[in-house]
């Protein structure tokens, strides 16, 4: 069970990397991933297309990654 979920966990980390890099940048350099945080906590810029679904999938990624790294470290035991 701990191998399959350790592959199962490598699989989700390339998946999430992949994901992340595809997607495009708000702006350049700190003050923009700053003011781009800031534009879309309040919704002056909305993600359409490929950009919300690779934003999706990101989310999906994410929270997999977390229950599986709870998940090996609870069958590690």
């Amino acid at each position: 069970m701990h191998t399959f979920l350790i592959v199962l966990l490598i699989i989700d980390c390339l998946g999430l990397i992949a994901v992340v890099l595809l997607q495009s940048s708000k702006s350049a350099g700190l003050s923009g991933a700053i003011s781009g945080g800031a534009e879309t906590l309040f919704g002056k810029q909305k993600a359409r297309g490929i950009d919300l679904v690779l934003h999706r999938i990101t989310i999906v990624l994410s929270v997999l990654f977390f229950i599986l790294t709870i998940l090996v470290t609870y069958f590690d035991v």
